[in-house]
């Protein structure tokens, strides 16, 4: 029997929603009938935050955005760089007679890339406030494919949630509305282990678990020819690594919702990066993994050194040589990796990166309180 289904319960001290900023009480939003155009498929953080909603109190009615995505690879890949037309149509003709329907206070987009200004328009039309939140980063050097329509409709949201320090000059450059909110995890997914796990059942040794980007297919190489036991899990790996290579440290591709928490128990080292090119200063990895209560190896950025207190709550690395003598090093110190993980999920859960207090932080904006938010515009 798969671990998973041999837990009945979890731990539920991050599923009720923190009351407290600061010392401040907070009160809890205001109910509301959302529509929230995701994708609601398992293993997406879009159905997450869906979910969190919901938890909220809020009236959520979920817009399914999987239902229209091309059967054909090639129309998939069309749609992708040309969002427009006909490849567009039938998504903006049911969002609008879904709002027509359903008469929601709250339209909420996530990553909304297919919907054209007219339709941004008719919605604010019919009185609704429009929520847009997008981890990805349509401004970035990476050039990505996909924003066209997004570029044309994105002046138009009555709030932005920003994931990235900076995306704020930006945002109030343009005179636009946004609250910053942090990447957060999902509490029903991401919780720690049984009581008494330990090295006895963590079968990974220095484990990745994500996108081959940027330099990390060679930078897991070099962790390898410095014999650390490197345990890869994620897709596309193949494009990037030499079928020998892949054989031996290769354990799974996509892994998703319990599977990708079990990975994280079963791992003595949690590797974590930032995707630079997307100018991401923490990666969303970072905060499931301490959820998760693993032992957190990450990139040294600003972002993570604010969530989380270096060598007391995460371990951080600048280099390849400072990563490889930190993985050597906490491999023989199993003690210090389990205090480390433990202090790294109780700041995960005290400073409220779950979904829940950040999702609430964003619908008492649209109350017009200031309460639980860091900044805003």
């Amino acid at each position: 029997m798969p671990l998973a289904a041999s837990i009945n319960s979890r731990p539920s001290d991050d599923l009720a929603l923190n009351t407290q900023s600061h010392g401040e009480v907070l009160h809890p939003p205001l109910k509301r009938r959302i529509l929230c155009v995701c994708d609601p498929r398992p293993g997406q953080t879009s159905g997450y935050r869906l979910r969190a909603l919901q938890r909220l109190g809020q009236d959520v009615i979920p817009f399914d955005l999987s239902a229209y995505e091309p059967r054909s690879r090639i129309l998939s890949a069309l749609r992708f760089r040309l969002p427009a037309g006909p490849l567009i149509y039938r998504v903006n003709r049911d969002l609008l007679h879904s709002v027509r329907q359903h008469k929601p206070d709250v339209v909420w987009f996530d990553k909304p890339i297919h919907f054209t200004k007219n339709t941004i328009l008719a919605i604010k039309a019919e009185g609704a406030q429009t929520v847009c939140y997008n981890q990805d980063n349509p401004f970035g050097p990476r050039k990505d494919h996909g924003w066209m329509q997004f570029h044309r409709i994105f002046r138009l949201f009555d709030l932005h949630c920003l994931l990235r320090t900076v995306d704020i000059p930006r945002y109030s450059r343009w005179g636009l509305p946004w609250i910053k909110v942090l990447l957060s995890y999902e509490p029903t997914v991401h919780f720690p282990p049984p009581p008494g796990w330990s090295d006895d059942r963590r079968t990974r040794g220095v484990s990745y678990v994500g996108s081959p980007y940027e330099d990390r297919p060679k930078f897991l190489q070099r962790l390898v020819e410095g014999h650390l036991p490197v345990v890869i899990s994620g897709p596309r790996w193949r494009k990037f690594l030499p079928p020998e290579f892949l054989a031996r440290y290769l354990s799974h591709d996509y892994l998703a919702d319990s599977d990708y928490r079990e990975a994280i128990w079963q791992s003595r080292i949690n590797l974590s990066f930032v995707t630079q090119l997307n100018e991401e200063d923490i990666g969303h990895k970072s905060m499931e993994i301490a959820a998760c209560q693993g032992f957190l190896l990450a990139l040294r950025t600003a972002g993570h050194q604010a969530a989380f207190d270096e060598d007391r709550e995460a371990v951080f690395f600048s280099s390849l040589e400072e990563c490889a003598e930190k993985c050597h090093f906490y491999l023989d110190h199993p003690r210090l990796r389990e205090d480390i993980a433990l202090r790294g999920r109780q700041r995960a859960v005290r400073s409220g990166y779950d979904n829940d207090t950040q999702l609430a932080k964003v619908l008492r904006r649209l109350d017009g309180s200031d309460q639980g938010a860091d900044a805003e515009g």
